[in-house]
């Protein structure tokens, strides 16, 4: 009777012996790249208070692991070169890591723009034929947002770049890699922890939120579960659509919305029927949902058949006009319905689609994919085309949930995807984030410098830390309307003041019609150039100019900038500068003419009288300005005053 026990115990020892062999955190992998010329430490897992040996090049240490098993030695620092083997011994086991290079380390973080793929990104083809750089290494970090740090990664491995591999890389970081080693020639390894379109707020730790007196409030009310945090996020979108957080609609009240003459006038504004809908203020819901839109028909039209022309969205549809349901089922691709005659009426037709979220990609939840050229009726010489005025309402009636995504809680991606990577040795960092927190520039001036400073802290390095300036997208706006995007740009530029910081700007090389701009050479060879100046000692002209000061005469004002290299010049074949705005003590801005004079820019007030506040390229794409210096770096958008703008107030809630 004992000998079932007996066999019993010898098998929990034997899984003891499993999950208690020593084992090196993730990032420690075949084929990493650690940082030269700073203290090296390296950490893992043994069994609880074991002796563990490790050894790197001609470096051996002997630690013991502390009651949860974790153990961490510190190497002394290295000069650059490899291959070498990093091992950990134990009784219970041992683990290594082979083709371990010593070099220079980077960790590339941010939303989509960092996150793009060189596969993604201009000349794709021949940038893969010219791709075997066998010291430039990416460890990709998997997606992850958790309640509480991690001691450790799921997944990952380190990747050595070449013709098989670059297409995943990061694209801005591998052309930063690539610039910065064919000057230095040594390792480049890239720890690429993005996630498109997360917030700033996201990445912080809880501790650090706790600092800030713009985030401390969050921090000491945030949710600490799930269960909580969906709860919060579905009383806030009942509240953002029907002004009423506790309103519960019953399946007689959504009946309504597909019946003729029903009013949606009060949904959610969608504007583009394109993009998903956690663009669009419904973040994160996962059910099914409406979208409805107005449209003309004139009396000729209405008596031809006719292709109703839909995007793609492919779950299960049902699609109504006027309250009488035209189509019921599922369509793959852009889909196309053919429509018989005298289904619409002659002056405003209503249609209201239902569906659920998309299933291939599955990550793109509820909303419809394309372009908005896919939507339209199309008649037998004419088209209807939908227009940018859609109208949104999600089931709340019909099973539904929330997407545990990046935005859903502060604090969440920094506790998955960068809690796990320290103390790894880094030479710096390099960030593309911002769009997500256009809406909340203002505060920016204080998250993105915390979000600096906890890092750092952290790592208890004050490491190098690069970012992108945001580059042209959307709408062509003058000063009078206002720009949350230049205010974010004011932003970041002001975040500069903190030490061992650089910014690469790159209005110039945006696309206004598409927020991932495809070419991430030039964004990464700018970063480059900072890094090869302020950490690799190159002499070169690194960055963008400044402004520095205002001087105002009647008439017009003198504009000075830091950071022009030989001078400033005029990137036009025209020869003239454009971008500039002047307003006087009435706050209202005109163009201007401008001309460099003597180094300075001359910038003339039309009104003739003296000008009380100078800005450039204050828009969301900024294409106008054509000021650059002798390196062919656009100068930053700016302002001289400081007059409240759009978003002062808004706060990450």
């Amino acid at each position: 009777m004992k000998k079932p026990f007996l066999f019993f115990g010898i098998y929990l020892l034997f899984l003891s012996n499993i999950f208690s062999q020593v084992r090196l955190a993730r990032l420690f992998s075949d084929h990493m790249v650690l940082q030269r010329q700073k203290p090296i430490p390296v950490w893992g897992w043994a069994t609880a208070d074991e002796k563990v040996s490790v050894s790197l090049a001609n470096q051996n240490i002997e630690t013991t692991a502390d009651k949860s098993g974790k153990w961490q030695v510190n190497f002394l620092p290295m000069e650059a070169g490899g291959p070498f083997l990093l091992e950990a011994k134990a009784n219970s086991g041992s683990a290594k890591a082979t083709d371990v290079l010593l070099g220079e380390v980077w960790i590339a973080s941010g939303q989509s723009n960092m996150e793009w793929s060189v596969a993604a990104s201009n000349n794709f083809n021949t940038e893969k034929k010219n791709a075997n750089f066998n010291q430039i290494r990416e460890f990709y970090v998997d997606h992850e947002v958790l309640m509480t740090p991690q001691k450790d990664l799921k997944e990952g491995e380190w990747k050595t770049a070449s013709e098989s591999t670059i297409g995943s890389f990061s694209a801005v970081a591998y052309f930063f890699a690539k610039d910065v080693y064919q000057k230095i020639k040594v390792p480049i390894g890239i720890i690429n922890s993005s996630w498109g379109g997360s917030q700033v707020e996201g990445w912080i730790s809880k501790e650090g939120m706790l600092s800030s007196q713009e985030l401390k409030k969050y921090a000491e009310t945030m949710p600490d579960n799930w269960l909580e945090a969906d709860a919060r996020i579905d009383k806030n979108l009942r509240k953002n659509i029907f002004n009423n957080a506790n309103f519960n609609p019953t399946e007689e009240f959504e009946s309504n919305y597909t019946k003729a003459n029903y009013d949606f006038s009060k949904w959610k504004y969608g504007g583009s029927a394109i993009g998903s809908w956690d663009w669009k203020g419904i973040w994160a819901f996962r059910g099914k949902g409406f979208m409805a839109i107005d449209f003309d028909v004139t009396s000729a039209e209405t008596a031809q058949k006719s292709v109703l022309n839909l995007g793609i969205q492919d779950s299960f549809n049902e699609i109504y006009v006027n309250g009488k349901k035209i189509y019921e089922g599922i369509l793959s691709g852009k889909r196309k319905i053919p429509i018989p005659e005298n289904t619409f009426v002659t002056g405003t037709n209503k249609m209201v689609i239902k569906f659920g979220k998309m299933v291939d990609p599955a990550w793109y939840g509820m909303g419809i994919d394309g372009i908005d050229e896919d939507l339209f009726v199309a008649f037998d010489k004419t088209k209807v085309e939908f227009g940018s005025n859609w109208k949104l309402m999600p089931s709340f009636v019909e099973k539904h949930n929330y997407e545990h995504s990046c935005n859903n809680v502060g604090t969440t991606i920094y506790n998955g995807m960068i809690a796990p990577l320290i103390p790894y040795g880094i030479r710096g960092a390099l960030w593309y984030q911002g769009e997500s927190n256009a809406g909340r520039a203002y505060q920016y001036r204080q998250t993105f410098p915390l979000l600096i400073n906890d890092w750092r802290k952290k790592w208890n390095d004050d490491f190098s830390f690069y970012f992108v300036q945001l580059s042209s997208y959307g709408d062509t706006q003058n000063s009078n309307e206002g720009s949350s995007w230049a205010e974010l740009r004011e932003a970041q530029a002001m975040t500069l003041s903190l030490p061992k910081t650089g910014m690469a700007v790159t209005t110039d090389i945006g696309n206004p019609k598409d927020i991932h701009p495809t070419n991430k050479q030039d964004v990464g060879i700018r970063l480059a150039s900072i890094a090869l100046k302020q950490d690799y000692d190159l002499d070169l002209i690194a960055g963008s100019p400044i402004f520095q000061s205002v001087k105002y005469k009647k008439g017009y004002a003198i504009l000075t900038f830091k950071n022009v290299g030989t001078g400033l010049i005029i990137k036009d074949k025209y020869g003239y500068l454009k971008g500039f705005e002047a307003a006087g003590k009435d706050k209202i801005f005109y163009h201007c003419k401008a001309e460099i004079i003597d180094g300075q820019v001359h910038v003339y007030f039309p009104k003739k009288e003296k000008p009380i506040a100078v800005r450039m390229g204050w828009s969301d794409a900024t294409e106008d300005p054509n000021l650059f210096n002798s390196a062919n770096y656009p100068v930053s958008p700016f302002r001289t005053d400081n007059w409240k703008g759009l978003t002062e107030g808004v706060k990450f809630e």
